[in-house]
């Protein structure tokens, strides 16, 4: 069963905020985001997808790279399938 979860930012510097590139860390968790620069004072997300295949404890990085920024952003999913 795929599981999905939506992360939502928001842009709150004086200029454009562009979401370079999200990465996984396995081959069972996908993302999309949004692609076009997000304006001052608007919202963009990142939509996770994880395949959950396996039973038991799970927790998932994910990195998120933008625009101005040296390092990357990290979110975290975690739970357990039954």
């Amino acid at each position: 069963k795929t599981v999905r979860f939506m992360f939502k930012y928001k842009n709150i510097a004086n200029e454009p905020l562009l979401l370079q590139t999200v990465r996984t860390t396995c081959g069972c968790t996908a993302a999309e985001w949004t692609q076009e620069p997000v304006a001052p004072g608007a919202t963009g997300q990142v939509l996770i997808e994880f395949e959950s295949s396996q039973q038991g404890d799970f927790r998932k990085k994910i990195r998120v790279f933008f625009d101005k920024q040296r390092k990357a952003e990290i979110l975290w999913i975690e739970g357990e399938v039954n």
